[in-house]
């Protein structure tokens, strides 16, 4: 069974309207994406986009696009909604590949994919990579996760969880020693019916509390495969401050 890459690209944004069409060496950075998704094994690459300008552009390189609603609360809705109008079985597997990624590593992509293959319990995997600096550790913009034995996630958070009692109460001032801390990596892959289920549930206490969508997973018992990435992909696009740096390191 293989796998597909479905890439959000909104043209709305409030810190950088049009973001996926911002020209780097050449091309919209839509297209960068798009050509890392398909030197992946996936063998169906989908842009999904509510915006007819990224359309145009998505179809003038190749792209198989799919059009969807504005006003989605999340980012998963519309994914979901991607895959019941292409009409994908609830087995399918997708790989939510962020449309401001376009440094994105091929084998990231494939990694998550088999992850999920590899794991029939899991509805959802994921990536993480270590956290090696104390600034980190204590940065709540710096998502944490906590698997057990198996690599299945026991929590998210933006807390330095788990909490090292005793090496914290002697001195706070210094990475601890005496655990392995987890930062998650932002890429996903779904099982189709598990899409299905998560638009169906409402917001949990603890997503809303973290404001970390993967908690509502979590909190209707589903189970996520998490694996220390293969390789570490590089920061996506937020600001126009990004897009500089990543303009000059294509030049």
């Amino acid at each position: 069974m293989g796998f597909s890459v479905i890439i959000p690209a909104r043209y709305a944004s409030t810190r950088f309207p049009g973001k996926p069409l911002a020209d780097i060496a050449g091309k919209p950075m839509v297209q960068h994406v798009y050509e890392r998704a398909c030197q992946s094994e996936a063998e169906r690459v989908i842009v999904a986009t509510d915006d007819d300008r990224i359309a145009d552009v998505a179809r003038s390189f190749g792209a198989e696009v799919c059009m969807t609603k504005a006003d989605h609360p999340s980012g998963t809705d519309r994914l979901q909604e991607v895959v019941h109008s292409l009409g994908f079985y609830a087995d399918d597997i997708v790989v939510n590949v962020q449309g401001d990624e376009p440094l994105i590593p091929p084998r990231v992509i494939n990694q998550v994919a088999h992850n999920l293959k590899a794991e029939p319990e899991a509805g959802i995997a994921t990536l993480s990579e270590p956290i090696e600096d104390l600034a980190s550790l204590l940065n709540p913009n710096v998502v944490k996760v906590v698997t057990d034995a198996r690599g299945m996630a026991m929590y998210f958070s933006r807390a330095p969880v788990p909490w090292p009692r005793d090496e914290f109460s002697a001195d706070q001032q210094r990475m601890p020693a005496c655990y392995g801390w987890q930062r998650h990596i932002g890429i996903y892959a779904y099982r189709v019916k598990m899409l299905n289920e998560f638009v169906r549930w409402a917001p949990a206490p603890i997503e809303e509390t973290e404001c970390l969508e993967q908690l509502r997973a979590m909190w209707n018992g589903a189970r996520i495969h998490v694996e220390v990435a293969d390789e570490l992909p590089p920061a996506g696009v937020d600001t126009p401050e990004d897009l500089e740096r990543l303009r000059l390191l294509f030049a």
